[in-house]
C-alpha cells in the first residue's frame, strides 16, 4: 500500500503560500476552496468528504461525533499505521479528533489537556499583579500539589521563557512545528503509514521565534473586526508575514523528512485569514474569498515527476483531499462523500460552467451531477459564532450581536465566489451564472443538514484558556 501524509498549514492564505512556498514540489491547484472559514468544519470536510453541516459539525457542536467513520478510521481498519500531530486545541482528544489514530501527539500549548499538570495558565492569569515572588508560590504549589512535578515545571519554564532572550534555548519556541519535525525525524516509518499534521505557525497570535520576528503585535480579531485593531494594520500584516516565512522554513525541513518515506504528500490550508480586507481580521467574521480560497499542493512520487511545480486550474475543494487519500491507499470511495481523486484529474480547464439544462450527469461539460452540483462547485458555510465567542464579546462591551449567529453560505467555482454577507450578497471574480444568488439557494436546498446533534460538553478552564489565546473564545 501507499504511504500517505496529509499536512494542514492552518490559516495559510493562498497569496502568502504563493509568495513563500516556491520550493514546494508538486501539483498546485489554483482554484482550491475550503468548505468553511474556520478549523473545525473545514477539518470535518477533510475527515469525511462531506460538508460539515451534513455530518453535524456546527458552531456550538464541534465534537467529531459523526456517525460514519472518519478518514483515519477508514485507514486504520484497512491496516494502516495512523499517526497525528496537532497544535490546535480544536483538533484534540477533547473534541474526539483523535478517532482512528494509533498515536496522537499534541503541541506544548495543549499537551496538558486532560493531564494532571499544574495549571500555569490559570495561575499566571490570577497572579499578574503579585510581582516576582509569585513564582516562589507557584514552585511550592507544584512541588506539594497533586501534579506531575517534572512535566509541570518544564511546561512552566517554556511559558515563562518563551518571550525572553533565552527563548532560543527552550525546547519548544514555536507553535508546535518544531515538535512535529522531531516527531517525523524520530519515527521509524514502515509500510502502510498515514500521517496527519496540523501546524499553527500562521495562526494568531502571530508570534514566531525571536529571530523571525520583526514586530510585536497583540491581535484580537473578533473585537478588531467589530471596531478597530489596537495595533497598526501594517504591523499586523507584517507579523503575519513573519509567521509565514518561518512556517515555510520549518515545513521545508518537515517535508524533506516526509518525502523519504511517503509516496503521496498533500499540503493544504484549512482556511485563509483576513488582514483588514472587508474590515475584518483573523477568520471568524463571515465568509470572504480571502478565507475561502486556499493553497493546495499534491506531491505524488508514484508518477516519477517529483521535482518542480505544476499547476492545475480545475476547481477543487477540501472534500477532494479526502477522496485523494482514500484512493492513494487503495480504498473504495465513501458512497456519501463528494470528493474526487486529485491525482486523477486532467490539468486542462473543462470549459465554462453553464447554467443547468437537464438532470443528466456529465462532470466535464458543466451539466449537474446526481447531487445537483456541477463539477467543481463548492459551498462555503458560515455557521455563526459559538456562544462562547458571543459571551466574550459581550464582556468586552459589544452589543447587538445577534447577526453574528446567523448562517451564511457561498458558492465557489474556479475563479468565482458568490457569497452572503451580514449585509447582503457579494461577488468576487467573473460570474458564470445568470442568477448567482438563485444558484446558491438551489445548491443549499440540496444539502441534507444533520440536526440530531448535541451541543459540546462543558470545557474545563485550561481548554478554554487555550481557545482564548487563539481567539476561539
Amino acid at each position: 500500500m501507499t504511504n500517505v501524509a496529509l499536512v494542514v498549514l492552518d490559516t495559510l492564505r493562498y497569496d502568502a503560500f504563493e509568495e513563500h512556498f516556491d520550493w514546494l514540489p508538486g501539483t498546485r491547484f489554483e482554484h482550491a476552496w475550503s468548505t468553511s472559514h474556520w478549523t473545525v468544519p473545514a477539518h470535518a470536510s477533510l475527515f469525511t468528504g462531506r460538508y460539515a453541516s451534513e455530518v453535524g459539525v456546527y458552531a456550538d457542536a464541534q465534537t467529531f461525533d459523526c456517525p460514519g467513520p472518519l478518514l483515519a478510521e477508514r485507514l486504520q481498519t484497512a491496516g494502516y499505521a495512523t499517526r497525528a500531530f496537532s497544535a490546535n486545541p480544536n483538533l484534540s482528544p477533547v473534541f474526539d479528533a483523535d478517532r482512528g489514530f494509533d498515536e496522537f501527539e499534541l503541541s506544548w500549548r495543549i499537551r496538558h489537556h486532560g493531564d494532571d499538570l499544574f495549571d500555569w495558565d490559570g495561575f499566571i492569569a490570577e497572579t499578574r499583579d503579585q510581582g516576582p515572588e509569585r513564582y516562589a508560590r507557584a514552585l511550592k504549589e507544584v512541588l506539594l500539589g497533586d501534579n506531575r512535578t517534572l512535566p509541570s515545571l518544564k511546561h512552566g519554564a517554556v511559558l515563562k521563557l518563551r518571550d525572553t532572550p533565552l527563548a532560543s534555548q527552550v525546547e519548544h519556541v514555536d507553535e508546535g512545528a518544531s515538535t512535529a519535525l522531531e516527531m517525523v525525524r524520530d519515527a521509524r516509518f514502515g509500510d502502510d503509514e498515514f500521517v496527519f499534521l496540523n501546524l499553527m505557525e500562521a495562526h494568531s497570535p502571530y508570534d514566531p521565534p525571536p529571530e523571525w520576528k520583526t514586530v510585536d503585535v497583540d491581535i484580537d480579531g473578533l473585537a478588531a473586526s467589530l471596531g478597530e485593531p489596537d495595533d497598526d494594520p501594517a504591523d499586523l500584516r507584517r507579523a503575519y508575514d513573519d509567521c509565514v516565512r518561518y512556517l515555510s522554513r520549518v515545513y521545508e525541513r518537515i517535508f524533506a523528512e516526509l518525502r523519504e518515506s511517503f509516496d503521496v504528500i498533500v499540503t493544504v490550508s484549512d482556511h485563509g485569514e483576513l488582514l483588514g480586507e472587508h474590515g475584518g481580521w483573523e477568520h471568524l467574521s463571515g465568509i470572504y474569498p480571502e478565507l475561502a480560497r486556499i493553497p493546495l499542493s499534491v506531491y505524488d512520487a508514484r508518477d516519477g515527476s517529483v521535482e518542480g511545480v505544476a499547476y492545475n486550474d480545475r476547481s477543487v475543494s477540501l472534500m477532494d483531499v479526502h477522496e485523494t487519500v482514500l484512493a492513494a491507499a487503495g480504498l473504495e470511495s465513501d458512497p456519501e462523500a463528494r470528493g474526487r481523486d486529485l491525482t486523477d484529474l486532467p490539468d486542462a480547464d473543462p470549459g465554462p460552467v453553464r447554467e443547468p439544462q437537464s438532470e443528466s450527469a456529465d462532470g466535464d461539460t458543466g451539466e449537474p451531477a446526481a447531487d445537483g452540483f456541477r463539477e467543481g462547485e463548492t459551498l462555503v458555510e458560515y455557521h455563526g459564532l459559538p456562544e462562547r465567542h458571543l459571551d466574550a464579546l459581550r464582556r468586552k462591551g459589544f452589543e447587538n450581536l445577534d447577526h453574528r449567529a446567523e448562517w451564511l453560505d457561498g458558492v465557489a467555482v474556479r475563479g468565482y465566489f458568490g457569497y452572503e454577507t451580514f449585509d447582503g450578497f457579494e461577488e468576487w471574480g467573473e460570474s458564470p451564472y445568470d442568477d448567482p444568488r438563485g444558484r446558491l439557494e438551489a445548491l443549499v436546498e440540496t444539502i441534507d443538514r444533520r440536526t440530531d446533534v448535541s451541543e459540546d460538553r462543558e470545557l474545563d478552564e485550561s481548554v478554554m484558556r487555550q481557545l482564548e489565546d487563539l481567539g476561539y473564545a
